[in-house]
């Protein structure tokens, strides 16, 4: 006899914290030995080519708290503008990484090399960017969105021109604050709140 489903509700979705670093990245929740090391450990290998850089920076919820069980992922391209796979890539640059917000700061720091320009659509180049992918408490989808640097010609960026409220922009956009050194903080709502995409 086929069961009939009228009866079946949705399971209700689930946010991504507290306990997304424990399947994630368990060392980081204070469990060893699980993993030789945790996935998405490093962005760059030793003798990766190009300039390093540290982006620092929080993920503040609508009240302005930062948030300390914020987990991020990282692609990007090598300082040429060439992801992992593609010919001439740089092997010392894996392009992703997965790391977190202190727990007790709220603030998280990815060391890698700033990417350089890639190819966009219709013949396009895109600025040297970062994408990023968030997670945490009160976020039942994981955010989208990406970083730019201050210090890099923008203008001609496919998908910074879509924007069409232009004050919105700098939301995208990382701060310098010293040498090979970046500012980026991100906002899920409420003043300065961050662009968030579609991808």
């Amino acid at each position: 006899m086929t069961q009939t489903l009228e009866n079946l509700r949705e399971t209700p979705s689930q946010t991504g914290g507290p306990y997304v670093h424990i399947g994630c990245i368990p060392s980081f929740a204070g469990l060893s030995q699980i993993y030789p090391e945790d996935l998405g450990l490093k962005a760059i290998g030793d003798g990766a080519k190009g300039e390093r850089i540290a982006i620092t920076g929080s993920v503040f919820d609508g009240t302005g708290w930062a948030m300390r069980d914020a987990m991020l992922e990282s692609w990007q391209a090598d300082a040429k503008g060439n992801y992992p796979g593609e010919k001439g890539a740089d092997p010392k640059v894996n392009g992703f990484c997965r790391f977190a917000a202190d727990g007790k700061t709220g603030e998280f720091t990815l060391h890698t090399v700033k990417p350089g320009a890639v190819p966009g659509p219709g013949g396009s180049m895109q600025a040297p960017h970062i994408a990023l992918w968030i997670v945490a408490r009160g976020i039942n989808i994981g955010l989208q969105t990406r970083i730019y640097f201050e210090d890099e010609d923008n203008s001609a960026d496919p998908l910074l021109s879509r924007i069409e409220q232009r004050n919105r922009v700098d939301t995208l956009i990382a701060k310098k604050t010293g040498d090979g050194q970046y500012r980026f903080d991100i906002r899920l709502q409420g003043d300065g709140e961050t662009v968030f995409l579609d991808m």
